[in-house]
């Protein structure tokens, strides 16, 4: 555990390496922290952060910027995650106020929103379909050979599924297709719906054929990314960014990591903690979207180490909040 004075110098170190991208000398330290000692007593402090692996100085002359330690201590000594400064929290709320239409697109644009107000990369994780109830169905005729199978479900998702028919089938047959579906699957979600026998050959094909029909789909949680040009203006090495970018095209990658660290209650990863070797220069900060007590999904930001870590965490956890909000009224 690091003292009073260790923590001042550590953190003021922390806050200007993030704010400049530059190595930090104890003369600004000593002026900044409000410490109160002279540069000489600063110094020898900051040689002591270095010893313990908090704090490295890349040449003998030069200040020092923190290490992946230095950013975990910080972090983990933060009084809170921050808050929104007045324009990012009305335009979060202002995005929110307005926020209708299909789940897809209320994701999409979340993640734009996110990667905007951060400046770093942003991963949204939506709920799964499979997990979703239905809430409503509905058989729309197209041509004599034709349909379309409308699924309104819980988390806000409408599917919209085009279906092959028999043979020719009036609008009343449709209804009453529908109709039974309606009052037979409502409630169920989408990996246990069966077609009930309704006693009518001809009414029980057409039935099958609709919940048939709604296989096929992509499973699991959907994934949206945003702001990944960001990644280019935060890392000077150009195999770090492809790096990085190579694993944010990775699906499987990015939710197994953000899964794990929810899993593990961590809100923030910082360097090699994720565990993916390709992010190792990242950092990323998460939180999950529970709705009636349920998480049914995940927002994140992800950048490099050198991250303002009050301001990330304080929009992923305002924006988890008011998606939550929104998916819980059904978006």
């Amino acid at each position: 555990m690091l003292d009073e004075r260790k923590t001042a110098i550590l953190r003021a170190i922390v806050q200007e390496y993030v704010a400049t991208g530059q190595p930090v000398g104890s003369t600004h330290v000593s002026a900044s922290a409000g410490l109160h000692v002279s540069s000489a007593t600063v110094r020898n402090e900051m040689a002591v952060l270095e010893q313990e692996g908090y704090l490295v100085q890349r040449h003998t002359s030069g200040g020092r910027i923190p290490t992946d330690k230095g950013y975990r201590f910080f972090v983990d000594h933060l009084t809170g995650p921050g808050s929104l400064d007045g324009a990012a929290a009305m335009r979060v709320g202002e995005f929110f106020d307005r926020a209708y239409g299909r789940l897809e697109e209320l994701l999409a644009r979340t993640t734009n929103l996110l990667a905007q107000v951060t400046r770093h990369t942003s991963v949204v994780i939506g709920p799964s379909p499979e997990r979703s109830t239905v809430r409503s169905i509905q058989l729309v005729g197209l041509s004599d050979h034709h349909a379309v199978l409308v699924v309104v479900l819980s988390n806000g998702t409408v599917e919209h599924v085009t279906m092959e028919l028999a043979g020719p089938t009036s609008d009343a047959r449709l209804a009453a297709a529908g109709a039974h579906l309606t009052a037979t699957l409502v409630g169920r979600t989408l990996d246990r719906v069966t077609a009930a026998p309704t006693g009518d050959p001809e009414l029980d094909a057409l039935c099958t054929r609709a919940v048939d029909s709604l296989g096929g789909r992509p499973s699991g949680e959907p994934l949206f990314v945003g702001g990944t040009a960001a990644m280019a203006e935060a890392f000077d090495a150009t195999e770090t960014v492809r790096g990085v970018l190579r694993a944010l095209e990775e699906q499987f990658i990015v939710v197994s990591l953000v899964r794990d660290m929810v899993d593990r209650g961590l809100a923030v990863a910082i360097g090699a903690e994720h565990g993916v070797e390709p992010l190792a220069a990242c950092s990323v900060v998460v939180a999950p979207v529970v709705v009636d007590g349920e998480q049914i999904g995940t927002v994140g930001v992800l950048g490099p180490t050198r991250m303002d870590y009050p301001q990330a965490l304080a929009t992923v956890d305002t924006v988890s909040v008011r998606l939550a909000r929104r998916l819980g009224d059904g978006a």
